[in-house]
């Protein structure tokens, strides 16, 4: 290959990572932007119900008028400026400041300018409302999420600490509006986090740090459908048959190697039950099936893939092998002493193919037999 042509891909790598990079900011400095108009439609909104006295009523008022007035904006419906409102009182303890990336101007046309204006027939136009300030680790974290997003969050997440978690995990893993709700109905801020491991022990502080928070306990496995009597291996293959929900449940940066991947050790074979990757700690992750409680013997074999990935496929830039035993139930104590003098970073963890239920909705749902003598009824 000449220098020439080697110069023109160099350049060509360089113009499209930049065009990649614009289009990121002006997404960014876009939702940034109405995220702040959005903020203080809703302390206008909200600002001149304190002091107009104004009910619920002036939301549709305004939605109409300003239809009405702008029909080729969107997104001003009843229901969406109620969200701006919300938007507003769920910060407004907060100091808010301008958005880095959207310094809102002194506008006379302003949208809420002009509809407030229009409601109480009046010529001038009431100047807009200084925005306050808000700490810069969360208006960045804020500016972050789209607008529908946020919505879900205000619905389904009352915790602010809680919400920015969330907030940071939709940034970092991209999670879709569908997977944000799965993610919250399944309290992952509780399992995030939660497995025992001896990752302290056997890591450095900053990948012990990220292996850490990379894990949690219980996995849900909601999606899988198997019957109450099940093996590892039907596990296993309906795990992979769902294996994109299986790589959100497991969390962003995995990717999937192979299943029952074939090793050899002194020319005996042995097969791992999953095999992954993940791409920001850089090293495999060995995941173990294990049908009912935990046994201290599974972790002497885990130990031992954990060796035999690390000398025959670890790259020497790679970091050590972690593995992952997921059993459907664990004492906790055992598995603590059972890590203890492992060499090996091991994780574990339980899994739920379903969600408990309260007691007091066992009752209320309809047995199969009652849901097949329904359909037998209907003639299904």
């Amino acid at each position: 290959m000449s220098n020439e042509v080697i110069l023109y891909k160099d350049l060509l790598v360089g113009i499209k990572n930049r065009v990649r990079q614009g289009q990121i900011k002006v997404f960014q400095t876009a939702n940034a932007e109405m995220l702040a108009t959005y903020w203080d439609i809703g302390k206008m909104i909200h600002e001149r119900q304190l002091e107009e006295g104004w009910g619920k009523g002036v939301i549709p008022r305004l939605a109409v008028d300003l239809k009405n007035e702008l029909s080729e904006v969107k997104g001003f419906s009843e229901r969406n400026l109620k969200n701006m409102v919300q938007f507003y009182s769920e910060y407004q303890s907060f100091t808010f400041g301008q958005l880095p990336v959207a310094q809102l101007k002194n506008t006379e046309n302003s949208i809420l300018q002009l509809a407030v204006a229009k409601l109480e027939n009046k010529e001038n136009i009431i100047p807009p409302l200084p925005m306050s300030k808000l700490q810069n680790d969360e208006i960045q974290l804020i500016t972050k999420i789209n607008w529908s997003h946020h919505i879900i969050l205000m619905q389904k997440v009352k915790d602010l600490p809680q919400r920015y978690w969330y907030m940071k995990q939709v940034a970092e893993q991209g999670w879709s509006r569908d997977t944000l709700v799965v993610q919250i109905k399944s309290k992952i801020h509780e399992r995030q986090g939660a497995v025992v491991n001896n990752f302290d022990i056997t890591l450095p502080d900053i990948h012990s740090n990220l292996a850490k928070n990379l894990f949690k306990d219980p996995y849900i496995f909601d999606f899988a459908t198997l019957n109450t009597e099940f093996s590892e291996r039907e596990l296993e293959l309906e795990l992979i048959k769902h294996v994109e929900k299986f790589l959100v449940e497991l969390g962003a940066g995995f990717a999937f190697v192979g299943r029952q991947y074939r090793l050899e050790v002194s020319d005996t074979d042995f097969s791992l039950d999953l095999l992954f990757y993940h791409l920001k700690m850089r090293c495999f992750v060995v995941i173990d099936l294990k049908k009912g409680d935990f046994k201290p013997e599974y972790a002497g074999k885990m130990n031992f893939y954990c060796s035999a990935v690390d000398d025959i496929l670890k790259h020497e830039t790679d970091k050590p092998t972690i593995g992952l035993i997921l059993c459907q139930g664990k004492n906790k104590v055992f598995a603590e002493y059972t890590l203890r003098d492992m060499n090996k970073p091991i994780g574990i963890s339980e899994y739920e193919l379903t969600r408990i239920l309260p007691d007091n909705l066992k009752g209320s749902l309809p047995s199969i037999e009652e849901i097949e003598q329904n359909l037998n009824e209907l003639g299904i």
